[in-house]
């Protein structure tokens, strides 16, 4: 494979992957699956992350994946992907996936650069002997385990984009559902620690408005039975453990009845600036 050799970096550092590298950090119930590190590979006897040298064919998840799949027995099928985040050494880089997946199911290795494998609490990672280069990112990436879950105000957004939206509610609905397509099918930016974010996309729609259905977008549309704050604060509320709901809306209330609820809020205007 291509990628299988050592390059230096824009800083004249040693690292293994002529095209960079990725790894795939996988997290279920609390914990995070990691990989001790085996035979003359560097870092020997350490903790760290499945993965490795990425091909000049492949993006940064299909490499974290294939490379797990390499590596362990871990159900990649199963693996939901939500983020990635790169660290970037000039002509270098090495990206992390983050992904969920349902159970922490038995997990063991499958090739000679594996010597175990284990689920661990996310609060005791920092006390294992860590892979450096993963021991110095863990603070970083740690924020990133839960899957974002965006939930979108349809009714406070459209009134945010002067696109006629008062003359056909369910119109205007629809082509909000439609640009969150792209969001849901190739992520988004500006949401940390991701430098790309795969959110599960939500739109609550109320109103005139209902009825528009999810169309072949990949977004969830809620229809909501009476107010429309309520059913945002209901998929807040609905939320699993494993993921991170962020609610889009400038409604001051509403706001802050996202937050007591355990949601991060942005604005309509975060929204738009990255739809176009």
């Amino acid at each position: 494979m291509d990628g299988d050799w050592f390059t230096r970096c824009g800083h004249c550092h040693l690292h293994w992957g002529r095209h960079g590298a990725a790894g795939l950090l996988a997290a279920s119930a609390g914990q995070v699956l990691l990989q001790q590190r085996a035979g003359p590979a560097s870092g020997a006897g350490t903790w760290g992350l499945f993965g490795g040298a990425r091909h000049s064919d492949e993006d940064p998840v299909t490499a974290a994946l294939r490379e797990t799949a390499e590596e362990s027995t871990l159900p990649i099928d199963e693996v939901r992907v939500h983020g990635i985040a790169t660290e970037d050494h000039g002509d270098w880089a090495y990206h992390t996936v983050f992904g969920t997946v349902p159970e922490p199911v038995a997990v063991r290795p499958a090739s000679w650069e594996t010597a175990a494998a284990a689920w661990v609490p996310e609060d005791e990672v920092a006390r294992w002997s860590l892979f450096e280069p993963f021991g110095n990112a863990w603070p970083r990436l740690r924020p990133g385990l839960r899957r974002p879950v965006l939930v979108v105000d349809c009714a406070n957004v459209m009134g945010a984009r002067a696109d006629g939206w008062w003359r056909d509610r369910a119109g205007a609905a629809g082509r909000l559902r439609d640009d969150l397509g792209e969001v849901a099918r190739c992520g988004t930016t500006g949401i940390d620690p991701f430098d790309r974010c795969l959110p599960e996309v939500v739109l609550v729609v109320e109103g005139a408005a209902r009825g528009i259905g999810p169309g072949e977008t990949g977004v969830r549309v809620v229809d909501a039975p009476r107010v429309g704050d309520d059913a945002i604060v209901e998929q807040v509320e609905l939320a699993g453990p494993d993921t991170r709901p962020i609610v889009v809306t400038a409604d001051r209330a509403l706001r802050e009845r996202c937050r007591v609820a355990g949601a991060a809020v942005l604005g309509p205007r975060w929204l738009l600036d990255r739809l176009g």
